[in-house]
């Protein structure tokens, strides 16, 4: 059976992408903006090797949040592409296959954390570094953001592409695609910033209340559209 004749149960696929949309949520601000973003101290290596010695609990607690993110990112690749593909089938599967570059992106970035906490947690390695483990540890904090960013480049464009589906699809409010393409504008210029201007980025940081606001909406609405009955209307044309 192919899969583009397969049938879903559109009611559980809503609901399962908005509760999976909420676990990328919550477990993604509580890894990045709550733990290791205070972590990294801006031309003090020292400081912020300190810092990351001092939380090691939590930065590790933090790798294992981004592995369920990234678990739940792919379930919501999965979904999305199922119930967007009436309206769009290429566009459908290019932001499916965008947004599993990202997790891809994002689970490989996760080395850098890795190595992070291995040099705060001490041993062999850092013994041997020396003085020279806590700029390691700082630059591989800062090598992780970049990589990050890295990643949501690749998201960037699946928001604008889903976004674009989403008003398609005439679910629900307008206002909500359009959002959705905001929040990858902002996604693309972050990263942009990131990786060509990186002294630009930290005032550009107040942006991403529109994403985080925007796909906050959005797991919201799949939660209560599968939860009030989730048949997929005709496409507005």
């Amino acid at each position: 059976m192919h899969l583009s004749s397969t049938p879903i149960d559109t009611r559980r696929a809503f609901v399962a992408a908005g509760m999976l949309y909420a676990v990328i949520i919550v477990a993604g601000v509580w890894s990045e903006a709550v733990v290791r973003a205070p972590l990294q101290v801006p031309g003090d290596p020292a400081a912020t090797a300190e810092a990351a010695r001092g939380a090691l609990g939590l930065l590790r607690a933090s790798m294992a949040a981004d592995v369920v993110m990234l678990l739940a990112d792919v379930g919501v690749a999965v979904l999305l592409f199922l119930l967007l593909r009436p309206h769009g089938p290429l566009l459908a599967l290019a932001a499916m296959v965008l947004r599993l570059l990202q997790a891809a992106v994002l689970g490989a970035n996760l080395l850098n954390l890795q190595a992070a906490a291995l040099l705060a947690a001490g041993g062999p390695a850092a013994a041997v570094l020396g003085d020279s483990a806590d700029a390691l540890l700082a630059l591989s904090l800062q090598a992780h953001a970049h990589g990050y960013d890295l990643g949501l480049a690749f998201f960037g464009v699946n928001a604008v592409l889903t976004g674009i589906l989403l008003r398609r699809a005439g679910w629900g409010p307008r206002v909500l695609g359009l959002a959705l393409i905001a929040s990858g504008a902002v996604y693309l210029v972050g990263s942009g910033l990131r990786l060509l201007a990186p002294d630009l980025s930290a005032g550009f940081a107040p942006a991403y209340a529109l994403p985080l606001l925007a796909e906050t909406a959005f797991a919201g609405w799949l939660l209560w559209r599968g939860i009030r009955g989730g048949a997929a209307p005709t496409p507005r044309r």
